[in-house]
């Protein structure tokens, strides 16, 4: 029944004079606490219904990916019914403001394909900035603050290395020098829960804990990142320090209230092993899973690293053991190519590295295709085993072109280990083959010449078999151990394998690797190069028995034009000289420091417990320093980035060497007299202290006389004191020499 008409008006009326503030204020339900848990998502591709439920499922991957978990079902898309597609925009709700606010720091920005990148606004802020005052108002500047540069130990003016040591719970990083000029840098207990590593160009210092790896640098050795992957246990940094790597044996578990975002793992890491970091940002690029080793009982050692780096830093590689090598784009992360090279029965790769030609020739591309062509590919090797009737095959392969460069059929094939020479000259195959009865092992080196046309590849036939390889740094000459002993691969508890050590040179003109000299009957086990080349240490590492460490100089009557046009026959081997020979007990590890002019040896508490610590030795072999250290672990150099010089620069430095070293030689000089006049006022501080002691003890005695009643006679033990010294002198007054006759 309708109401009479001033009913109505009276009731209106009474409205508009009833105060509802109150109750307005007390239940008000604003924009900001209502739907702070929408976000819009712009930048989206416009799709039609039948590509809809791709592009949602993919947009939610995303999300989840970087830690904001949503569903299909959490988004709405607007449509437009006149052309039938998306208008490109979204709306993600999600359950709380909280998770709201996490999403839009992580997925704002975030590129979505080649074509599109996520722009996530609040839906509250649509109708905030709708009327914003658009009047430019200048921000206020901040001050600058200065960071410490990460590489300023290489501006020390003495042009000291540094090293780090880990022993007990204790990391030191001490600079190496004159025995003035060895000091600690930086020390702290309880650095590292487990040990420590450099990174490739010595930037940063890597210490493991249960949480993770943290990096360190600078000269106040401040945090600089840090990567959580617990239980971390080995870690591979990239060549250009741009990535790294982190591996843990347990597989990744998210806890219930694990911490989301970029640099934390997400739902879809989960049993996973390792992870695939970027240095700068700290995010989390990628996660794999680990490929077990092969073998009985999974009792072979598992290879690391794990995952391989091209020299640049542009790509990372891992392979699937007789399926395929992968290859990912950095900083991606994505498939190179959207496909794996599939080689049926791939064992292992290695990449080549880039020597000083190939960054010089990059440095000098400037986009032209004249220039473009200079720059080299990357390149990578690998090798597949024999397979029915099919033969052991090397391959080399340049990359992302994917063009195989040259391949070499092997038969009788047990193993192959694939050896780059550091400027990527040479590649060195050494083949492990039997005889046909498969009752013995002999060895084969196939070397390919790299730089030139066609790949030639040189066969060194050996009849023992070669335990260590190693190409000379930026040479052409390689050192191997081979061995005919019988206890090879199974030696009893104190027996040492006698082994032999060969010195192989290149020969210009013919392009064949030649025997230089063969170093007969020896312990050696390990051969470590100068990082110079010319001098290298026989070392027999890991013996209880022996620990000789023997140091030669491959050039030590010849020059470098010598070298550079080549030995005569009757001279072939004649430079190669022994310059000492050393001992350390117990060795088990031999570094050299990255100049070439000193050499460490450790004996680490992680192998044995006997004569533990660390010593440095000059070229020569003779003994810098030595220390003995309970509970001494680890001893490593620090690495030194390539030098900036350009070669006329380096040639110019070589011309004026004898300048340069009459510096050198003062310097050593004033070290020697600071030296000297340290031990003239040491003596001399001796001598004051015991003057005044014999003054202070002839006072007591004086002062006991009188005591006692004792007549003192100062005069006389004033003249007690004095002592008198007689000198006889011999004078000649005449001398007259006279003649014998017999």
């Amino acid at each position: 029944m309708a109401a009479p008409n001033g009913v109505n008006g009276a009731s209106h009326d009474l409205d508009e004079e009833i105060d509802y503030t109150d109750i307005e204020e007390k239940y008000q339900v604003t924009l900001e606490e209502g739907f702070d848990n929408i976000l819009v998502v712009d930048g989206l591709p416009i799709v039609d219904r039948s590509k809809l439920d791709k592009l949602l499922a993919r947009i939610a991957k995303e999300f989840t990916r970087k830690g904001a978990a949503i569903k299909v079902e959490d988004i709405t898309v607007p449509w437009d019914d006149a052309a039938n597609t998306s208008r490109g925009f979204i709306f993600v709700e999600f359950r709380t403001a909280d998770e709201a606010t996490f999403a839009l720091n992580e997925v704002n920005g975030l590129p979505f394909g080649s074509k599109h990148t996520l722009w996530v606004n609040r839906f509250t802020d649509i109708e905030k900035y709708a009327n914003l005052d658009e009047t430019y108002v200048e921000p206020q500047r901040e001050e600058y603050q200065s960071k410490e540069h990460l590489r300023a130990w290489l501006a020390d003016p003495a042009g000291r290395d540094q090293y780090v040591t880990y022993r007990g719970d204790e990391v030191e990083v001490r600079w190496h020098g004159k025995p003035s000029q060895c000091e600690v840098a930086y020390t702290k207990p309880g650095w590292t829960e487990l040990y420590v590593s450099w990174s490739p160009l010595g930037t940063y210092l890597a210490t493991l804990h249960r949480q993770g790896i943290r990096l360190w640098g600078g000269p106040s050795w401040e945090h600089q990142q840090r990567f959580y992957h617990p239980l971390v246990r080995l870690i591979d940094f990239s060549p250009c320090e741009q990535y790294i790597v982190t591996w843990s044996q347990d597989p990744i578990v998210l806890a219930e209230k694990a911490p989301q975002g970029s640099q934390f793992f997400s739902p879809e890491d989960e049993g996973n092993n390792l992870a695939v970091w970027d240095i700068k940002t700290g995010n989390l690029l990628r996660t794999f899973q680990s490929v077990g080793p092969e073998g009985e009982g999974g009792r072979k050692q598992m290879a690391w690293p794990a995952l391989k780096w091209s020299p640049d830093d542009k790509f990372v590689a891992r392979v699937t053991p007789g399926q395929q090598i992968s290859v990912y784009e950095l900083p991606s992360m994505g498939l190179q190519g959207k496909k794996s090279l599939k080689i049926e029965g791939v064992v292992d790769f290695e990449w080549a590295p880039h020597g000083e030609k190939d960054r010089e020739d990059a440095e000098k591309a400037d986009g032209t295709s004249k220039a473009a062509r200079k720059v080299r590919e990357n390149m990578l090797a690998y090798w597949t085993p024999e397979v029915t009737n099919q033969p052991a095959r090397v391959t080399l392969l340049n990359f992302p072109g994917r063009t195989i460069l040259r391949q070499k059929n092997l038969f009788n094939v047990t193993e192959c280990k694939l050896h780059w020479q550091n400027q990527a000259d040479f590649l060195c195959v050494k083949v492990d083959r039997h005889t046909k009865t498969k009752k013995s092992i002999f060895c084969n080196l196939e070397i390919f010449g790299v730089r030139e046309k066609d790949f030639p590849v040189e066969v060194v036939e050996l009849k023992d078999t070669v335990t260590d390889f190693s190409w000379e740094p930026k040479g052409d000459r390689f050192a191997i151990v081979s061995s005919n002993d019988p206890n090879l691969g199974n030696p009893g508890p104190g027996i040492t394998i006698k082994t032999d050590v060969s010195f192989y040179q290149l020969e210009r003109g013919k392009d064949d690797f030649k025997l230089l000299r063969t170093l007969a009957s020896r312990t050696t086990n390990t051969i470590r190069w100068s990082p110079r080349g010319r001098h290298v240490v026989l070392a027999t590492v890991g013996s209880s028995s022996k620990s000789e460490l023997e140091f030669w100089d491959l050039d030590f009557n010849v020059d470098e034009s010598g070298r550079r046009e080549g030995q005569q026959k009757d001279d072939w081997g004649a430079g190669i000289q022994q310059l000492g020979v050393s001992d350390h007990y117990g060795v088990t590890d031999v570094e050299w420091d990255p100049s070439g002019r000193y050499l460490a040896t450790a004996a680490s508490s992680w192998t044995h417990t006997l004569e533990n610590g660390y010593a440095i030795w000059d070229y020569r072999g003779q003994e810098m320093e030595k220390h003995l250290l309970d509970r001494f672990k680890q001893f490593l150099w620090r690495p030194r980035p390539p030098s900036l010089l350009t070669k006329e620069q380096k040639r110019q430095i070589r011309k004026n060497l004898r300048d340069y070293s009459r510096v050198f030689d003062e310097e050593d000089a004033v070290e020697e007299s600071t030296v000297s006049a340290e031990l003239i006022a040491y003596r001399k501080r001796l001598v004051d202290e015991w003057n005044a002691w014999r003054l202070q003890t002839q006072e007591e005695v004086l002062a006991e006389k009188r005591a006692r009643g004792s007549k003192v006679d100062t005069k006389h033990a004033e003249d007690e004191d004095r002592e008198e010294i007689e000198v006889w002198i011999d004078e000649v007054l005449e001398q007259i020499e006279e003649e014998v006759v017999e």
